[in-house]
């Protein structure tokens, strides 16, 4: 097998260099790119708070896939499987949910460093990054769908507080890591029907955000970001965090703004939005993810929105100033395949768009020659981008084509299978 992938790379570096690609040097390239991935697939977003927690803000996780992680050692466990099977070196992403915490019962205002330190010390031994998430779900003060936007003082009070504890502890995983963590700020907060007031939430909103971001932070340990959404279960009709106003706010507040792939109407795609809201903001945080209908998250699939987000960031020369992070979660099938899935499928997409000799096309595109755009850019789609992704993932020591499959299923049997 080894063999016919190295007979099958040199054709294709072959075909590639005709074209003005050089093979070797996109695969250095695709290597130095990390891709945040999301605690959260392999737990059904329960978090480690409290046992049998439910999920409140709209998020909804349906099947009931046996070998659920139910402690941090084991999602830890689950994630370095899936790390195994995915090329080259990325991030893990955490919410607040998921401390570790062996002392007295304490509320998310509370939440500090040190109930993150295990998840540091996992991920400076395997050469992580991590990447945070204050968590304004799934509590007793987020019920009736509102928290940093809150009418009651004290309990906006209360989600602001959390948000200060959040940026802390990403401050603390970043200068232990050597890595600036994103802590990135998703709110739940809407109206399910038609709502009158639309003005006084988003006023509240802001001025909740000032006083979270209020403290200095050096950007070289933390990196606040602020996630729009279009509309959510329980919120159908009114988000307080619309893009309109995360893009506002951002701009204006000079923090990371988060695009996710699932946040918006299902014909509306984010890889258009990416070349203008890079005009205004510095850095953009991107959740991939595959909405279906009105369902959000999804794994992440070759999609072609998937590949325009790719050729984007690719084209643009824009991946300097992106943040890649994937956001789904699905407890149908094996959650650890879930992730290599997704994962996977994400690099692709990016090495796909690395490999286009975009020059060609863009040469194209400048003089005119819109017939030869259109006819080249349907050409290289059928250019060996397979035999080089195999040879990427023979070069990074992770199983090429769907021989990964067999080590997912040992992995069920072994481990999964054994869990309560």
């Amino acid at each position: 097998m080894s063999d016919s992938i190295h007979n099958s790379y040199a054709l294709a570096k072959e075909q590639y260099a005709a074209l003005g690609v050089d093979t070797d040097k996109v695969i250095e390239r695709i290597q130095e790119v990390a891709i945040s991935v999301h605690c959260w697939q392999g737990d059904d977003v329960s978090g480690f708070e409290r046992a049998g927690q439910e999920l409140t803000g709209g998020i909804a996780v349906t099947g009931n896939y046996p070998g659920k992680a139910s402690t941090p050692d084991q999602l830890r466990d689950d994630a370095e499987k899936a790390f195994s099977l995915i090329p080259g070196k990325h991030r893990f992403n955490l919410h607040a949910s998921y401390l570790e915490n062996n002392g007295p019962p304490l509320d998310r205002d509370e939440v500090e460093p040190a109930h993150f330190q295990g998840w540091i010390d996992w991920a400076k031994q395997h050469g992580l990054g991590l990447d945070f998430n204050p968590t304004f779900y799934s509590h007793p003060k987020s019920d009736d769908g509102f928290t940093l936007a809150h009418p009651d003082p004290a309990i906006r009070q209360f989600w602001i507080d959390h948000g200060v504890r959040s940026r802390q502890i990403s401050a603390a995983i970043g200068e232990q890591l050597g890595s600036p963590s994103v802590n990135n700020i998703w709110v739940p907060d809407g109206m399910k029907d038609m709502t009158v007031d639309r003005k006084g939430p988003r006023e509240r909103l802001a001025e909740s955000l000032d006083a979270v971001l209020a403290e200095p932070i050096d950007k070289q340990f933390n990196l606040d970001a602020v996630e729009c959404k279009l509309f959510g279960l329980g919120s159908e009709s009114y988000v307080v965090g619309s893009h309109e106003f995360y893009l506002g706010y951002a701009i204006t507040r000079q923090t990371v703004l988060c695009l996710d792939a699932g946040h918006f109407h299902p014909t509306e795609v984010i890889s258009d939005k990416i070349s203008s809201v890079l005009l205004w903001v510095e850095q953009l945080l991107l959740h991939v993810s595959r909405g279906i209908r009105w369902d959000s998250d999804h794994v992440v699939t070759l999609t072609d929105e998937l590949q325009a987000i790719m050729q984007e960031l690719v084209r643009g020369d824009n991946l300097g100033r992106v943040h890649l992070g994937l956001d789904f979660f699905d407890a149908s099938i094996n959650r650890v395949a879930a992730w290599v899935i997704g994962t996977r499928c994400a690099i692709k997409a990016l090495l796909m768009a690395m490999l286009e000799p975009t020059n060609m096309v863009r040469d194209c595109e400048q003089n005119g020659d819109f017939t030869g755009r259109l006819a080249l850019l349907e050409e290289f789609k059928t250019l060996p981008f397979g035999a080089v992704w195999d040879y990427y993932c023979l070069q990074t020591e992770v199983p090429p084509g769907g021989r990964w499959l067999e080590d997912i299923r040992q992995y069920e049997r072994t481990v999964l299978s054994l869990r309560g």
